[in-house]
């Protein structure tokens, strides 16, 4: 505690303030002290310790004088704590609460919570150290006692300092909004050449696109993600690119479009490609006969298992076919109910 020196909590010119944080108590090392609850204001330079209820009571500590600093949790009945070691108090300090001191460390206990943030902060500025290379232009004052002509400078010049700051501040966001525009822009621009360049790569067969994989006019994601890959060679597109890049297909008035099933399997189609085709066709295969398992449709019309599930899945959900789910697995049959009168 004897680092600490007495203040009247004015900022320097060329001092900002981070953050502040009511509910504070101070311990010198363990012990409890009679600082037990102020607004603790953390600055460029400085931490202030200001009393709540006498404005008069205000101390602060350079944070030059910081060694390092660790978190303390909260327990029960115990709250939050940061640990603030510090280095020997220099012999030309001012004055203070205390002249004198056996701990080499302070603890700051955060009653209203707030600790959280407040280290974060306080661990910014010690890592930046902006003490450095913005010096106060006036040594920091440590006097309580009046000093009118001061104080009315220091408040005027702060005002017009933060309004300056606060203007800066205005103008930086302003550009990055801008700038992170331009790169939304560019992303999108992105995004449609892909769309396109996917939508010719399947519809043109190039790469390593087959007939069989691209029968019935619908492809798994898995497998589109997989075969524009394998044809860009070394420039691989990433999985949420290629999703991104195929919600994008159908605005684009290309001619496939991007579908999710039920289930949440997605899949590439063609804008040909008719629902009520696809229905039929898997309930004349399953008639023929009389019923199949999703691994022997596949096999018959010669597509991955799982889209032929889903083009089961999607009979059954028609009223086309009907399920047997047992021990041996998931068969479906077709619906007389729905086929014969």
């Amino acid at each position: 505690m004897d680092r600490f020196v007495w203040t009247s909590g004015l900022l320097e010119i060329n001092e900002t303030l981070v953050i502040q944080q009511r509910g504070v108590r101070i311990y010198d090392g363990e012990e409890k002290i009679k600082f037990d609850a102020g607004t603790l204001l953390l600055s460029t330079h400085r931490l202030i310790w200001r009393d709540q209820k006498n404005h008069e009571c205000c101390m602060a500590i350079p944070l030059s004088q910081i060694v390092f600093i660790e978190e303390q949790s909260a327990g029960i009945g115990k709250s939050a704590k940061i640990v603030v070691h510090l280095h020997p108090a220099p012999p030309n300090k001012e004055l203070g609460p205390f002249q004198s001191c056996k701990n080499s460390y302070i603890k700051l206990s955060f009653k209203e919570h707030g600790q959280i943030e407040f280290y974060r902060r306080l661990s910014e500025e010690m890592t930046q150290r902006r003490w450095e290379n913005m010096p106060v232009s006036q040594s920091l004052q440590t006097n309580r006692g009046p000093q009118p002509g001061r104080i009315r400078a220091v408040g005027i010049v702060g005002i017009e300092r933060k309004l300056e700051e606060k203007r800066k501040e205005t103008d930086k966001n302003i550009s990055e909004a801008f700038e992170d525009l331009s790169k939304l822009m560019i992303k999108a621009k992105e995004m449609v050449e892909l769309s396109k360049s996917i939508a010719n790569k399947i519809k043109d067969k190039q790469g390593d696109i087959t007939e069989d994989e691209e029968r019935g006019g619908i492809m798994s994601l898995t497998e589109v993600y997989c075969l524009v890959n394998r044809a860009r060679g070394m420039e691989l597109l990433s999985p949420e690119d290629l999703v991104n890049a195929c919600k994008m297909l159908e605005a684009l008035k290309l001619p496939l479009r991007l579908r999710v099933f039920d289930s949440g399997v997605m899949v590439i189609e063609l804008q040909s490609h008719k629902e009520e085709e696809m229905v039929a066709s898997a309930l004349e295969t399953v008639s023929e006969r009389g019923s199949l398992t999703s691994e022997e449709f596949a096999k018959l019309v010669g597509m991955s298992v799982l889209l032929a599930k889903e083009r089961l899945l999607l009979a059954e959900k028609m009223g086309h076919l009907c399920r047997d789910d047992s021990v041996e697995g998931l068969r479906f049959y077709p619906n007389l109910f729905m086929t014969q009168s």
